[in-house]
């Protein structure tokens, strides 16, 4: 196996439990990327690593031991991350959230018998075939289907396209999450077919409205927060700025059999300004906004985007009603997304309790050392 030998800095981050080693920290590599034997500045061995000659991220801790990473690893490792999904109550699921599951760059989701997969690092990529192999050999797929339309894979000099390489997979799969029904859009919806990461917190939004409620639901996408609200409250309005996400939304809703969610197409922005100017009053609002902030240098905006967003919707609870808030933005961290919620709430002129903090699913685990594996962070906040 061929060699990269690595700076003291760049080995201390592996021995502080984080996987990358960046460009500058790599004395020396081969020219083609794969795995290779990583060596620390006095030729000691550290591990076994992905390399990608080209990335700003050269190199990937994948296993510390000299352990052959063969078949017999990938399979043994792919098991030991689906095994942590035990007992998820549904049919779709991450089951690899790469460096969160010690398998960097490696994303794996399963929707019903189909399985959408993404290899993002030029390293990984040539770890391809024992990847599938562990696929089809642990969950039997119907159909592997690769998204790799993404923009991490052309900073890695790779193409980005989407790729079937297993059977025949749907332009869109029903699942099942909870109770509720809808279809997910694995060829072209977002991420690799449904926004996975937020399905406790929706079905902590079905157990949190009361039974004859109004709910509110804004950037509903596809409808996953509203079809939960939707099957105990009276009344749902959900609102995106999409009119071909509205028109899924629409099709979930019908295949629950739901008559009491209604989609307007609308800035979501505006329409809550006006609906707070108009004094309207909902039980439970969902805020669950797609990323405000690309880049650390745009989190001052963002930050005021998210503000001006909940105190609208702040202004718009009943007495005693519920905000489900949400960031997707991973350079907003949780301190200053709690913040922010305390500003908006300062400025609402309301009383606004913290019931609890939320994050992402158990399928998205996050490492403490691995910040980069938790970037979904939201509140459950009450009006008095």
């Amino acid at each position: 196996m061929s060699h990269a030998r690595v700076t003291a800095r760049g080995a201390e981050r592996w021995v502080r439990g984080h996987p990358w080693i960046y460009r500058s920290d790599v004395e020396r590599h081969p020219a083609e990327p794969g795995l290779v034997q990583v060596q620390d500045p006095r030729g000691r061995f550290i591990g076994q690593g992905l390399l990608s000659p080209t990335s700003e991220i050269r190199l990937r801790l994948l296993e510390r031991t000299d352990r052959p990473v063969d078949a017999a690893w990938w399979r043994a490792r792919l098991e030991t991350a689906a095994s942590r999904r035990a007992g998820i109550d549904a049919t779709a699921c991450r089951l690899v959230h790469g460096e969160g599951d010690g398998l960097p760059s490696l994303v794996v989701d399963r929707y019903d018998r189909w399985i959408v997969a993404q290899l993002l690092s030029a390293g990984l990529e040539t770890m391809r075939q024992p990847i599938l192999d562990a696929i089809v050999s642990l969950f039997d797929p119907a159909g592997i289907l690769l998204r790799h339309d993404v923009p991490a894979r052309r900073r890695e000099g790779l193409p980005t396209d989407i790729e079937q390489v297993l059977g025949a997979v749907p332009r869109e799969i029903e699942v099942r999450e909870g109770r509720i029904r809808y279809l997910a859009a694995p060829w072209d919806g977002q991420k690799t077919g449904a926004f996975l990461d937020q399905r406790p917190n929706r079905l902590l939004a079905g157990e949190v409205v009361r039974p004859g409620a109004r709910a509110l639901d804004c950037f509903t996408y596809h409808g996953s927060f509203a079809l939960h609200l939707a099957a105990r409250a009276a009344s749902v309005v959900a609102l995106d700025s999409s009119a071909e996400a509205l028109q899924r939304a629409g099709t979930n809703a019908a295949l629950n059999g739901f008559t009491n969610l209604e989609l307007r197409e609308t800035d979501v922005f505006e329409a809550v300004r006006a609906m707070a100017r108009a004094r309207e009053r909902f039980d439970v609002i969902v805020l669950d906004p797609p990323a405000f902030a690309k880049s650390r240098a745009t989190v001052p905006d963002a930050i005021r985007g998210y503000r001006e967003i909940n105190l609208r919707a702040m202004r718009c609870l009943a007495p005693g009603g519920t905000l489900l808030t949400a960031s997707c933005s991973f350079h907003v961290r949780l301190p200053e997304f709690l913040a922010m919620l305390a500003e908006a709430a300062g400025d609402s002129g309301r009383r606004i309790r913290l019931a609890r903090v939320l994050g992402q699913g158990e399928d998205h685990p996050e490492v403490l050392t691995i910040p980069e594996t938790g970037y979904l962070k939201g509140a459950l906040l009450e009006a008095e």
